[in-house]
């Protein structure tokens, strides 16, 4: 479905994102094209590629009423979307690094000397991170991971709209995660749009560029 995106299209994904507050209620995303749509936004960069994003996907009515009160002015789009995506990121994210770069030799695309070098780095330098630094990190990471998200399902004709309006200290524990583990990123709204979100201006390049 989102395969030969010529540069063309890929222009209108970005110029055509908005941020829709209002969805059709009715219509529900298939469980599998939400896994595809989240597997291709996981091509999103990340440190060391150990891909610290994890992904709470609120769609039953029992989920958003437990979300409901948590999101503040952000209600529309917890009763209206298809889903609300819960995007946490994982201060442990460094114990997968074995699986990742494993299997990165497994499939070939990886030397096993490379591998070995690499994760000796990674066991000396990630687990000692200070709090702020690794929070950084994370909170980076998990962001491009969003933004790749949005534009994702965007191409499958989807609508998204990113919030940090909601009860950051209460998200976790809610939907069952450990809060001094997994820090709440943004909930990204999805579904097929009711109305129109508002377009906007930007600043212009020469606005925002500085060259040296």
């Amino acid at each position: 479905m989102t395969t030969n995106i010529n540069q063309n299209d890929f222009s209108q994904i970005i110029k055509g994102r908005r941020s829709v507050r209002a969805y059709q209620p009715d219509y529900k995303i298939p469980k599998e094209e939400m896994m595809k749509i989240i597997e291709e936004a996981s091509s999103a960069p990340s440190s060391a590629n150990l891909q610290p994003w994890r992904v709470v996907v609120v769609d039953s009515k029992e989920g958003k009423e437990k979300l409901r009160p948590l999101v503040m002015f952000n209600t529309t789009q917890n009763d209206t979307s298809s889903a609300m995506l819960l995007i946490f990121g994982d201060n442990k994210f460094y114990e997968n690094a074995e699986y990742i770069y494993n299997m990165a030799v497994e499939k070939g695309k990886m030397p096993p000397d490379v591998r070995d070098s690499q994760l000796s780095a990674i066991k000396s330098h990630y687990p000692s991170l200070s709090k702020t630094v690794a929070n950084d990190v994370i909170k980076i990471d998990s962001s491009l991971f969003s933004m790749q998200l949005m534009l994702t399902a965007r191409a499958y004709g989807y609508d998204t709209n990113p919030m940090a309006g909601f009860e950051s200290d209460k998200l976790a524990e809610a939907f069952e995660l450990d809060s001094k583990r997994y820090i709440p990123v943004m909930i990204l709204s999805i579904g097929k749009a009711a109305e129109p979100g508002y377009d906007s201006l930007r600043l212009s390049p020469e606005q925002i560029t500085f060259w040296r």
